[in-house]
């Protein structure tokens, strides 16, 4: 088959009819608008201009995310990426364990952010290499029982200074028998 003898879609640019084709007013005026920016541009007389390559300074309500923004400031949301806030939960992971009282709930947080690390470790990285390694339940297990020792004792020694000393003679309240 020739070419002739085929169905051709796109007829050759001689065949076009601008009429043809329904345009509305906006379209007109828009596509007439951007004919003229870019005549205007070729003849370079946008260049040069004050405060050229400088951002805008427009209020907020000029600003589509201005809602998102707001709710960002407002609840203190930080977004950081995945690999950052495994990290910064990684170097507070000890003192949340410390106000947690039964060794139970700090098996269980634990085992919580060690799913948390490995769920990162098969995503793909969207920031920073991921360095925060699972960890040891044992150990930090065994790490958080000495420091919550630690911190009876302290109170226990506190409590001891604090207490009147034994030496001294007690008052005594005597009922007057009858």
């Amino acid at each position: 088959m020739t070419r002739s003898t085929m169905a051709d879609p796109h007829p050759p640019a001689a065949c076009f009819n601008p009429s043809a084709v329904a345009i509305d007013d906006e379209v007109a005026i828009a596509l007439l608008a951007d004919m003229h920016v870019r005549k205007a541009i070729e003849r370079g007389e946008f260049d040069d201009l004050p405060g050229s390559g400088k951002p805008l300074d427009l209020p907020d309500r000029h600003d589509p995310d201005w809602w998102l923004k707001n709710l960002v400031v407002r609840e203190k949301i930080v977004l950081l990426p995945a690999t950052i806030q495994l990290r910064k939960e990684d170097a507070a992971l000890d003192e949340r364990l410390d106000q947690l009282w039964s060794e139970a709930d700090v098996r269980h947080e634990i085992e919580e952010f060690n799913k948390r690390v490995l769920r990162g470790r098969y995503q793909p990285p969207t920031g920073p290499p991921l360095v925060t390694m699972p960890r040891d339940v044992e150990a930090t297990v065994g790490a958080w029982a000495e420091r919550r020792a630690a911190r009876a004792a302290e109170a226990r020694a506190e409590a001891r200074a604090e207490a009147p000393e034994e030496g001294r003679p007690r008052r005594r309240l005597l009922r007057r028998r009858q």
